[in-house]
């Protein structure tokens, strides 16, 4: 697949090498030839104004010109993603002793998580560049957001899981009719899997491998909505879980844009990454000082952030450092007590990625890591409804009784 005279990705102007700084062309390349660094997209946005994007459409597609896509884009079969809830979480900041408390509520999205996002980018670059098939490794939300987004634009897909993938992210991703490919290993393997495939299959974009430059620039929508929804004001501090480690460098992308285009005032907002315990090599290279994340074997029930070899986790350290935050980690207990008070003090179900983002945000006000005082969003990025093995052991009814109400009564009282 190459970029021809018609090929048109909106403001985007070439890829480049965020290790070594080379350039190339608009093009389905990912990885610098020079040093093998990753390639990410570069940009000539001109002047874009905020009555620009709010006069676009109720989507990610209102930052059309901060995305490498076409102009029409949102005429173009998709999920059309984004401009999801921003909450003020009241009695969550209360019962953490925060003064102020958001939640950017990605569970609502087309399939319930923010890798709709992503998908919806990669996609519309993906027919630009000539692709006719849309494929990926997931770990489960990923597989939902590719198999809805190629049903929604007509196209084949495939999508290759873990054996062991919860069975809801399952379901909600053979739904759709795609090809769904369960291999035997973790994610890691999965990933391996596909790399390989893309080399044999030069019509097939796996949107996290062949066309990630793209891909991951969906994740820049998560910062800009955040913005926009609470003013054209940036938060002082916020708190993203990490997987691969891209959402964070992104949104962190997202808040740094807004600022160089004059969008925005102030200073880019203190970010913190979030992993579970059972795969937290992002958190244990921050702590221990180093710069170099080494891979290690997941195990936890954060399922959709268990990649053991994160491949932006370096760039995750830089982030943090610079803006003055931090990656910590939590047990898989602790991920359980934080969807359960999620859902409690808020109202919102969330899958165990959000479980460790509640978790890790209580641990750093805790340890006195995160300012009690100031602005602070953390992101939900799916729905509970996905990860129900979770909590079904440690929630249900109260009891079981006959329908009179003396039983009610005795079970309410003790009785």
């Amino acid at each position: 697949m190459t970029v021809t005279s018609t090929t048109s990705l909106g403001r985007a102007t070439h890829l480049s090498c965020r290790e070594c700084g080379t350039t190339v062309e608009l093009g389905p390349y990912y990885a610098c030839l020079e040093c093998f660094g990753p390639l990410e997209v570069a940009y000539d946005f001109g002047s874009i104004t905020r009555e620009r994007i709010e006069s676009g459409p109720r989507s990610i597609w209102r930052y059309r010109d901060l995305l490498p896509v076409p102009e029409a884009v949102a005429e173009i079969p998709n999920t059309d993603p984004g401009f999801t809830p921003l909450v003020r979480a009241g009695n969550l900041a209360r019962e953490l002793g925060l003064k102020s408390l958001w939640i950017k509520n990605d569970a609502a999205n087309p399939t319930h998580s923010f890798k709709d996002r992503v998908v919806a980018v990669a996609l519309a670059a993906a027919r630009e560049l000539g692709f006719k098939v849309l494929a990926c490794p997931s770990t489960g939300n990923l597989a939902n957001a590719v198999a809805a987004a190629a049903a929604r634009a007509g196209i084949r897909s495939y999508v290759f899981i873990p054996s062991n993938l919860e069975q809801a992210k399952i379901v909600t991703s053979a739904v759709y009719g795609t090809t769904l490919v369960a291999v035997e290993g973790n994610y890691d393997d999965v990933n391996r899997l596909a790399s390989e495939l893309a080399g044999e299959h030069d019509d097939w974009a796996f949107v996290n491998v062949n066309v990630r430059p793209y891909y991951a620039e969906g994740s820049k929508t998560l910062g800009y909505e955040t913005t926009e929804q609470l003013g054209w004001r940036l938060p002082k501090q916020v708190v993203i879980p990490v997987a691969s480690g891209s959402q964070l460098t992104k949104v962190d992308k997202a808040f740094r844009e807004l600022v160089e285009l004059g969008l925005v005032e102030g200073d880019a907002p203190a970010i913190f990454g979030a992993q579970a315990t059972g795969c937290s090599p992002v958190s244990a290279a921050f702590k221990a000082g180093q710069d170099v994340v080494r891979p290690v074997r997941p195990d936890t029930i954060a399922k959709s952030l268990a990649i053991g070899n994160p491949a932006d986790g370096p760039y995750v350290l830089d982030v943090a450092r610079r803006t003055g935050g931090a990656v910590e980690d939590v047990t898989d207990e602790e991920v359980v007590e934080g969807i359960r008070l999620l859902a409690r003090t808020e109202g919102i179900f969330a899958e165990t990625a959000g479980g460790v983002t509640v978790a890790v945000l209580a641990k750093l006000l805790r340890e006195g890591k995160l300012d009690p005082d100031a602005e602070t969003v953390i992101f939900n990025t799916g729905d509970g409804l996905k990860t129900l093995d979770a909590v079904s052991s440690v929630v249900g009814p109260a009891g079981t009784i006959a329908p009179t109400t003396e039983a009610f009564h005795s079970l309410v009282n003790g009785g």
